[in-house]
């Protein structure tokens, strides 16, 4: 009990962060997680272009908390990993004939006050990349895409719990 009302407490600090200072990342609508939950009419080409947006936003955001606040754990472990994520998707667009976005995200990056605050953001930021994906993996997907998500959803996952234990 008291683990969840640890867990409660950090998300509800998480809400309260993103609702009066935005996320880590300047989300625009119709750019990565939150553009795809907020898309009703989700087509393949749309899918990629959201999922590895989300993938540039958080390899963006954490290369710039590890720049602001030195090489400190999970980021120095994540932002690898999201890197392997950009890498996983691109061969996707080129299969189905898509080209690859370009990588802005470095030009929307809005860093927290605090590396703790930053935590707290990174557990939302997890939390909708997951919910991106339970939408993705929803639709009629090529077995290839199929794979990938749900790897980049168990991936997320994990980072997720790191942030997690961070935050608490």
């Amino acid at each position: 009990m008291k683990r969840l009302s640890k867990l409660l407490t950090v998300l509800l600090l998480a809400f309260t962060l993103v609702g009066s200072m935005g996320a880590v990342m300047a989300e625009e609508p119709g750019y990565g997680s939150a553009g795809a939950l907020a898309d009703d009419n989700l087509i393949l080409a749309e899918m990629l272009t959201y999922a590895i947006q989300d993938e540039y936003a958080a390899e963006a955001e954490y290369t710039k908390i590890i720049e602001t606040y030195g090489l400190v754990r999970p980021y120095t472990n994540i932002v690898k990993a999201e890197t392997k994520h950009i890498a996983a998707l691109v061969p996707l667009f080129e299969a189905n004939g898509f080209a690859v976005p370009v990588n802005d995200a470095t030009s929307r990056v809005v860093l927290p006050g605090t590396l703790k605050e930053s935590y707290v953001i990174g557990v939302q930021a997890e939390i909708m990349n997951i919910d991106m994906y339970n939408r993705f993996l929803d639709q009629e997907l090529p077995d290839s895409v199929r794979i990938v998500f749900e790897s980049l959803k168990k991936a997320s996952e994990s980072h997720l719990l790191a942030f997690q234990r961070k935050a608490e």
